[in-house]
């Protein structure tokens, strides 16, 4: 449990770790290339080094022993089997990336999780390699890890994707795509949500050298047979990590510049910024950094977040602090993220006093007072890291209140701590 303690105003510059998504796609990319890489400014957290050490196991080289600088020496796609389990915690990302690299293998593959990734659905990402004459099982017959795969490479040729609710099905398998035995061609079923997700994955590829045609609604793609060739790769600061940042600037009315999340980025989550700006905020863009300036009162917006799931509870902890009602629409996905990030959202914000109603796709925040009316309480976070950070926020306006689980920040920035206690000095 930690006590977050409410400030009076804020006015800080800070830097925030490497993107997580794109030190993890990078690390896939550069496990496959020819050659060796170096990534820049990559995330050390839970996630990426789950990622690594199945990499490892793999049978790909990776030297982390420099935090700010990881080599990794590519295989050229070539996949060893582990002699064990392949465990990856309740790391999505991982869990669905190395899905599709175990099919470049020879021989089985096992991989595992903790008790929630087994209540994470990975079928529709199964389907799809299935296409591509990949053996692939669910232990438990669920759709869900443990998973099962005796592989023997992908076939290639044309596949189906039956779902696009979760972007990281489609950029599983393009990042494994041009390691096909022929050309690949991929159609998705269904609304494609986290599209910047999938955007960030075809940017990677292209940096590493393989180009994929897609079709502009991100629903069909070719990927010509090829190799990623190794190379010094930057990674951008991490834009859902720097939300709390804007988001403790928004509530506060204070500033805060986060100093290594580039315009324009890769990101979708830099995103979050016009929203906040809609809400009241300004947002200034100079050498130093981007900078955000809280208003003397913010005002509820209605918005779209399917395309940036990872930053909704950033934004309905803000909303609690609006004068009027915010309602963010298309979210059914945070259901399946580390928890439900929809119901829990709702459950805490409640705990708080606020107002806020859950729909099966989205939630209505009605703010009152500018926040307030709304107490201290202990806030539970479902060993969820985004659940902590967000909540984190709330305190800096409200006193009492408690994050339960603090340590669960270690998923994707393991000192969020130490850096969020900064903005009080």
């Amino acid at each position: 449990m930690i006590t977050i303690q409410p400030v009076a105003t804020i006015d800080a510059v800070v830097t925030v770790p490497g993107s997580k998504s794109l030190t993890q796609r990078a690390l896939i990319a550069a496990a496959l290339a020819e050659g060796s890489s170096q990534l820049l400014g990559p995330l050390a957290s839970e996630d990426t080094h789950f990622t690594m050490n199945a990499l490892r196991a793999m049978g790909i080289a990776c030297d982390d022993r420099d935090p700010n600088r990881w080599q990794v020496e590519g295989s050229g796609g070539r996949v060893l089997a582990p002699e064990g389990d392949i465990f990856l915690g309740n790391n999505g990302t991982a869990t669905r990336f190395l899905t599709s690299v175990a099919a470049l293998g020879q021989g089985r593959f096992h991989i595992t999780g903790s008790e929630r990734m087994a209540e994470r659905p990975i079928l529709p990402l199964m389907e799809a390699l299935r296409g591509w004459q990949v053996s692939i099982d669910s232990d438990a017959g669920t759709g869900c890890p443990p998973l099962t795969i005796m592989a023997k490479g992908l076939a290639g040729g044309r596949t189906v994707l039956p779902e696009g609710k979760s972007s990281q099905y489609l950029s599983s398998l393009l990042l494994v795509a041009p390691y096909a035995n022929a050309p690949a061609e991929l159609e998705v079923l269904g609304e494609i949500l986290s599209k910047p997700y999938v955007e960030m994955t075809l940017a990677v590829m292209a940096d590493f050298g393989v180009r994929v045609e897609a079709a502009p609604t991100l629903n069909f793609f070719r990927i010509p047979r090829g190799s990623y060739q190794g190379r010094t790769y930057a990674i951008e600061g991490d834009a859902s990590g720097a939300s709390y940042f804007w988001a403790a600037a928004a509530v506060t009315g204070g500033r805060v510049t986060v100093a290594n999340v580039p315009v324009p980025s890769l990101q979708g989550d830099a995103k979050l910024l016009p929203y906040l700006a809609r809400m009241g905020c300004r947002i200034e863009q100079t050498e130093a950094g981007i900078t955000l300036i809280g208003p003397d009162r913010l005002e509820g917006i209605e918005v779209d977040m399917g395309d940036m799931p990872d930053v909704a509870p950033t934004l309905a902890v803000v909303a609690a602090f609006a004068e009027g009602t915010t309602i963010i629409n298309n979210i059914a996905h945070l259901r399946i993220k580390e928890c439900d990030r929809l119901s829990a959202v709702v459950n805490e914000l409640r705990k708080l006093g606020a107002e806020v109603e859950e729909e099966p796709a989205r939630m209505i925040i009605h703010g009152k007072q500018g926040g307030r009316t709304l107490h201290g309480a202990s806030i539970a976070t479902y060993n969820d890291h985004r659940m902590a950070m967000s909540f984190a926020v709330a305190g800096l306006r409200i006193p009492g209140v408690y994050i339960g689980n603090p340590q669960c920040v270690v998923k994707s920035f393991p000192d969020f701590w130490e850096r969020f206690a900064r903005l009080a000095e």
